[in-house]
């Protein structure tokens, strides 16, 4: 699932803790694949755009049922 997301939605996101730490995850596990670092600029770039719509919807689907269930 792969999504466009504008310049502010991006800024929000990344002041994000917990996308913070998905995106150091993304970096060093495709730090591995390449053999070299990255770096964490080129890895928000790429979790970005290829994994942040699947976490938007994850994280979304959560705070549901978390507030359903009160």
């Amino acid at each position: 699932m792969s999504i466009h997301l504008n310049n502010a939605e991006a800024k929000k996101l990344l002041r994000n803790k917990k996308v913070i730490e998905e995106i150091n995850r993304h970096k060093w596990l495709e730090s591995e694949i390449a053999g070299y670092d990255i770096g964490f600029e080129a890895a928000a770039e790429d979790w970005l755009k290829n994994h942040a719509a699947v976490w938007i919807a994850y994280h979304a689907n959560k705070n549901k049922q978390k507030h359903a269930a009160k």
